[in-house]
C-alpha cells in the first residue's frame, strides 16, 4: 500500500538521460518503487502527456528570511523548486548581530528587526519553526561576519577579527551550515585583501563549499576567478561561482574564455557555477555600474518611493540630471541592470558545469521576472522553444548536478528509498509568464510539487507545509 502512486509518466530522473516511462510509488516521505509499480495507493494520479522530474534545487537565492516570513514559498513552488539555498552572496541572516544599520546589501534580505540570529543554531531552530512549504540549505555570508566583528566595512579586517570571523564560521559549519559564500563585488566587501577569505576558508572541511559572487564580473572577471579558486585549494574546498556572467558590453562575447578557465581548473579542482536565464541581472543601486550603455531600470527607491518602474535615463532627464546624480538622489535603491549579452547567457546556460539558480529578490516591490519564471524559463523556453538542450539535460542542471555539488543527501534523483521531492508538468505546455513590467506571475504548466512525499502544490495553490532544513549530507551509494 502506497501513500501516492505516479502512473505512466515520462520520468526525467535527473541523471541526464533521456526520460522512460514508467510509475512511481511514494510512502512515508520517499520513493518506494521505480518502474512498474504493481499494488494500490491512497491517491494514484494519471500521468500520462507529463513529465515527472525530482524538485527541482534553486542553489541561489535570497529567501533567507521569506522561508519564515512567507513559508508557503509560493513564488518557488510554482515553478516546481522544492530545494532552495539561502545565504549567497555574502549576506545571510545568520550569525548576524546588527548594530547600527543594516549594511548594503544585507538590506536586501531585510530590516533590523528581521536580523535576530545571533547564531545559526537560532536561525535553523527558526526555519524548522516556521515549516516553510520548501527544504532549506543554508551558507553563512562573509559579509555578514564582517559586520559582526568590524566597526566599518571599508577596510580589510586586521587579524584579531579574522580569528573572530573563523570561530563564529566554525560553529556555524557545526551547526549544520553548509558553507561559505562571499559578495567580493560590493561596497561592503570589496576592500577586504584575498587573504581575508582565504583564512576563514580554512574552516572549511575537505570537499565543504565556497560559493561566491566574484570581486568583478566585468573586465577583471578572470583574475577574479583565480582569486576564487586560490581561496579553497588549501582546505580543498568546493567553488561555485555563484550567477556567472560576462557584464558590461565592453565584456561581451567573453564567455569562452570564462568558460574554457572554468573547464580547465575542473581538471585539478571541484569547480561549478549557477546561471539564471536572463541577459539582465538585479541587485541594489550600484553607483559603479550606473552607465549609458545600457538600461537601468529602478525598482525601488527609498527616497523616491514614485520613480520605482522606470529607467534610470528618463528619471535623470524629468530631473534635467546627470544619470550619476540622479542615482545618487534615489539612493538606497535597487535596480535592474540589462547588462549581458544573450550569446553569452547561452554559452554558460548550455556548459556541463552550469547549474541553474533564480537570484530573486523576494523583498523587492518590483521583482526581477526570475523570482517567478527561473526554471520555467529554462524548461519551456530554452530547452523545448529554442533547443539548446535536451529537456532532461534542463532537468539535470536543476536537480541531480545541484543536490551532488551542493551535497544535499538523497535529493535531486527519481530513485527508490530517496527522499519524494518531486514535480509533475506538462513539457508542451511549461512555460514563464513573468516580464519584466509585469513580474509577479506564476509559471504555466506545473501540475503538482510534492516536497518529502507531501502534495505541497496542486497546479493552483499551497497545499502543505512539509519542507525540512536540510545540512550537508552526501549522497548514498546507489
Amino acid at each position: 500500500m502506497y501513500d501516492v502512486l505516479i502512473r505512466d509518466a515520462l520520468i526525467l530522473d535527473g541523471s541526464d538521460q533521456p526520460g522512460v516511462h514508467g510509475d512511481v510509488a511514494i510512502r512515508d516521505g520517499r520513493i518506494v518503487a521505480v518502474g512498474h509499480c504493481e499494488g494500490d495507493a491512497a491517491q494514484v494520479i494519471d500521468a500520462r502527456g507529463l513529465a515527472l522530474a525530482p524538485g527541482f534545487i534553486d542553489v541561489h537565492t535570497h529567501d533567507d528570511l521569506e522561508v519564515i516570513r512567507n513559508p508557503d514559498m509560493v513564488n518557488k513552488l510554482s515553478q516546481g523548486v522544492t530545494t532552495v539555498v539561502v545565504g549567497n552572496c555574502g549576506i545571510s541572516a545568520s550569525p548576524v548581530r546588527i548594530r547600527n544599520d543594516v549594511p548594503d546589501p544585507m538590506n536586501l534580505l531585510g530590516d533590523v528587526a528581521d536580523f535576530c540570529y545571533p547564531d545559526f543554531a537560532s536561525y535553523r531552530d527558526a526555519v524548522q519553526r516556521a515549516q516553510p512549504a520548501v527544504n532549506v540549505a543554508a551558507l553563512v555570508g562573509h559579509t555578514a561576519l564582517r559586520q559582526n566583528h568590524m566597526d566599518r566595512l571599508d577596510r580589510t579586517a586586521t587579524d584579531e577579527e579574522i580569528a573572530a570571523m573563523r570561530v563564529q564560521l566554525r560553529d556555524s559549519l557545526a551547526q549544520g551550515a553548509l558553507g561559505l559564500s562571499s559578495g567580493l563585488a560590493y561596497a561592503s566587501a570589496f576592500n577586504a585583501a584575498a587573504c581575508e577569505v582565504t583564512d576563514l576558508a580554512l574552516e572549511l572541511p575537505r570537499g565543504g563549499l565556497y560559493a561566491t559572487h566574484l570581486r568583478d564580473e566585468f573586465a577583471g572577471i578572470l583574475d577574479a576567478m583565480e582569486e576564487a579558486f586560490d581561496a579553497a585549494r588549501a582546505p580543498q574546498a568546493s567553488v561555485r561561482v555563484s550567477h556567472l556572467k560576462c557584464a558590461g558590453i565592453d565584456n561581451w562575447g567573453r564567455s569562452r574564455e570564462v568558460l574554457d578557465y572554468l573547464q580547465s581548473t575542473s581538471a585539478q579542482q571541484d569547480v561549478a557555477c549557477d546561471c539564471y536565464p536572463y541577459a539582465a541581472s538585479a541587485s541594489t543601486l550600484d553607483l559603479k555600474q550606473v552607465t549609458d550603455a545600457y538600461d537601468i531600470l529602478i525598482t525601488w527607491s527609498e527616497s523616491e518611493p514614485t520613480q520605482g518602474g522606470r529607467l534610470l535615463a528618463d528619471i535623470a532627464a524629468d530631473w534635467k540630471l546627470p544619470l550619476m546624480d540622479a542615482a545618487i538622489r534615489l539612493q538606497p535603491a535597487g535596480a535592474v541592470y540589462h547588462c549581458m549579452d544573450e550569446a553569452d547567457v547561452r554559452r554558460i546556460l548550455s556548459h556541463p558545469l552550469t547549474m541553474i539558480g533564480s537570484d530573486g529578490l523576494p523583498r523587492d516591490p518590483r521583482p526581477h521576472p526570475r523570482l517567478w519564471g527561473t526554471f520555467p524559463r529554462v524548461l519551456g523556453h530554452y530547452a523545448r522553444d529554442e533547443q539548446l538542450f535536451p529537456l532532461h539535460t534542463a532537468v539535470h542542471k536543476m536537480t541531480g548536478l545541484p543536490a551532488s555539488r551542493f551535497t544535499l543527501g538523497a535529493r535531486g534523483f527519481i530513485r527508490a528509498g530517496w527522499c519524494a521531492d518531486l514535480v509533475l508538468f506538462d513539457p508542451a505546455r511549461v512555460r514563464d509568464t513573468a516580464s519584466f513590467h509585469d513580474p509577479i506571475r506564476a509559471a504555466e504548466g506545473i501540475n503538482a510539487v510534492w516536497v518529502n512525499g507531501q502534495l505541497a502544490y496542486d497546479g493552483h495553490a499551497v497545499a502543505a507545509h512539509s519542507g525540512q532544513f536540510i545540512t550537508p549530507e552526501a549522497a548514498p551509494s546507489h
